[in-house]
């Protein structure tokens, strides 16, 4: 069984620290699926070349182009993981953005990794008072484990940039179980498990 993952990154340089906390935590829900014995499909979703079609949508009410496709992967992943730069000690705009336009329900049930980068370890907290609530209410499946990079976090050695790894390794984790343990998504075939003749005709 192929389980597909839905990386939603927000960063806005190119590159940016938020794509590459994004990309470790991918590699490591890859890692901890395979344990499983699950294979994966990363697919992951850069907001910043999807700017323009999300206003557009937020003034015409309809998605076009690689939005469009970008919207109907979040909605078929069988999770999702969200990182965002925090600004003024929340996500960013374009972050939220995407979020707004996204199907009603299509995150319903679905298990969210959260995760989030900033200059210093000050902003850490929005994980839990910014990120944390607007997932649950769009009925999300949150790992316990939110992951917050700072930038002394990257390209370092010393304990800090470890224990951001233990934190990307024990979130993946969290959210490979979660996985792990649901029916893949996707459409139901009604022709893989008919209702007898015999049972039809009983009415039972």
């Amino acid at each position: 069984m192929t389980r597909t993952i839905a990386v939603v990154t927000a960063g806005l340089s190119q590159p940016s620290s938020t794509r590459l906390l994004a990309d470790q935590l991918a590699a490591a829900t890859d890692r901890a699926l395979r344990l499983h014995d699950e294979r994966v499909e990363i697919e992951v979703l850069e907001l910043r070349d999807l700017a323009h079609d999300l206003t557009n949508n937020l003034l015409t009410g309809f998605p076009s182009g690689d939005l469009e496709a970008a919207l109907a992967t979040v909605q078929r992943a069988d999770a999702v993981i969200a990182v965002t730069p925090i600004f003024s000690a929340s996500y960013s705009g374009l972050f939220k953005t995407f979020f707004d336009v996204v199907e009603a329900d299509s995150l319903a049930g679905k298990p969210v990794l959260i995760a989030a980068t900033a200059g210093t370890a000050r902003h850490s907290l929005a994980l839990e008072f910014a990120l944390r609530p607007l997932f649950a209410y769009l009925k999300a499946v949150v790992v316990p484990t939110a992951v917050f990079g700072a930038t002394e976090d990257f390209g370092s050695t010393d304990a800090t940039s470890a224990s951001l790894a233990e934190r990307v390794e024990r979130a993946a984790r969290e959210l490979a179980d979660l996985v792990a343990g649901r029916s893949a998504t996707g459409p139901v075939d009604p022709f893989d498990s008919p209702v007898p003749f015999e049972q039809l005709l009983s009415g039972r």
